[in-house]
């Protein structure tokens, strides 16, 4: 089978025909395809989109295809220049290229589908193109998918930070939770009102009206900005992050106490208990348990704020709104008389965002931002695995591209 009837049949351009096929000399492994409008077809403005009378031809340009058995594909194509009433003299419109890209659509979705599973350095290895190659194939669609994807029936959201490098440099994420909808739906620089602001800006007031339920942490701005612009929907902060709080609380009693041990020489009485205290009973190893059995004998500051927490562990047992409440208000009065800050200072936490806790069971524990944490993990992996990126536009694209569930510019044959 002729490489021109493969073409036809999987690449078909309306209003072009394929012509002579060749291949470089010997020493380059590199296949060019000719094109050629069809007989008596006219170019298309790319401004209007009208067919226009043509004026002249331009040189002879490559336009980079999908290779076929690791050689390289080129379309050659020397474009026209139509002349349009409204934007005069203009180059014709091409089917299978955007703008002044010298890389075929298919080629950019190819490429970009690879990027997905693979480092955007290893995708270009591969196919014979250059990372920037890459990159403006992963911007062109993306920037598609941004432009076609529906933000229709998006009932939850949730809302994160995440750091991007070291020295409080934050970006702010916005996640689509619902059942069975999970994806990213808004990336933003710092974590400030103004950048959250951004997005309900772009999200628009009438779909904004819909949410009805948002998970985020307990960071001030993220709280102001949610209660003023979807002041119907309920803010939950639920078991992840204020159990995250108990962990760091667990942790810095521990190390101030063993530096107290330590002290008096017997800084062994805590030695390799870190994640003993900070695991859940039921994911501790067998050696595990029997330290915990050890430690639980003694009369410890840091076994005493291990108890508090799984004290409160029943918190989210309840099935009733009001006794949860009765348990939290219950614990919270114990836990200040325990003489221990790092969990007085969990529990005045707690009393503070009380309201916004017990929306765990108004929403009956149905969402959570435990989904949130897991997308940011997967975004963090995204990071990794590009080894980072220096600018935050490219980390912006990745994490899009990634997590965005974007829809693909539409081919006659799907390549991957």
């Amino acid at each position: 089978m002729l490489l021109k009837t493969i073409l036809n049949r999987v690449h078909p351009i309306k209003g072009f025909v394929y012509g002579a096929v060749r291949m470089a000399e010997k020493g380059t492994c590199n296949i060019t395809v000719e094109l050629q409008p069809r007989k008596g077809s006219r170019g298309i403005c790319p401004h209007c989109g009208k067919k226009r009378p043509g004026y002249d031809r331009m040189p002879q340009r490559l336009f980079s295809f999908i290779p076929i058995w690791n050689m390289a594909v080129n379309f050659e194509y020397a474009p026209r220049r139509v002349e349009c009433p409204l934007h005069g003299v203009v180059v014709e419109r091409l089917p299978w290229a955007s703008g002044k890209h010298h890389c075929t659509t298919a080629f950019e979705v190819y490429l970009a589908s690879w990027a997905r599973l693979l480092s955007w350095q290893e995708v270009a290895r591969r196919f014979g193109a250059t990372w920037d190659t890459v990159w403006h194939s992963i911007v062109s669609v993306v920037e598609y998918g941004l432009v076609h994807r529906s933000l229709d029936d998006i009932r939850s959201i949730g809302v994160d930070e995440m750091a991007i490098r070291k020295g409080h440099d934050y970006i702010t994420l916005v996640y689509q939770i619902d059942a069975g909808a999970r994806r990213l739906l808004w990336v933003g620089k710092d974590r400030t009102v103004k950048c959250l602001l951004r997005f309900f800006h772009m999200f628009g007031p009438a779909r904004s009206a819909l949410i009805r339920y948002v998970c985020t942490d307990m960071w001030k701005p993220y709280l102001k900005v949610i209660a003023r612009k979807v002041p119907q929907a309920l803010n939950i902060l639920d078991r992840f992050h204020i159990m995250k709080k108990f962990g760091e609380g667990i942790d810095e009693v521990r190390r101030k106490e063993m530096q107290r041990l330590e002290e008096q020489g017997r800084q062994a009485v805590l030695s390799k208990s870190r994640w003993v205290l900070l695991k859940r009973p039921e994911n501790l190893t067998g050696i595990q348990r029997g330290r915990l059995r050890d430690l639980l004998r003694c009369n410890l500051r840091s076994v005493r704020a291990y108890l508090l927490r799984e004290d409160f562990q029943h918190f989210w047992t309840y099935s009733s709104a009001t006794w949860a409440g009765k348990f939290l208000d219950d614990w919270i009065h114990r836990a200040m008389l325990s003489r221990l800050e790092p969990m007085k200072k969990i529990a005045r936490m707690l009393k503070r965002h009380r309201p916004l806790i017990m929306n765990w069971f108004a929403a009956q524990g149905k969402l959570s931002s435990g989904i949130v944490e897991a997308l940011n993990n997967t975004a963090k992996l995204t990071i990794r695995k590009s080894y980072g990126f220096r600018q935050y536009e490219t980390l912006k694209y990745a994490l899009y591209h990634k997590l965005g569930e974007l829809p693909m510019p539409k081919l006659t044959h799907e390549f991957f």
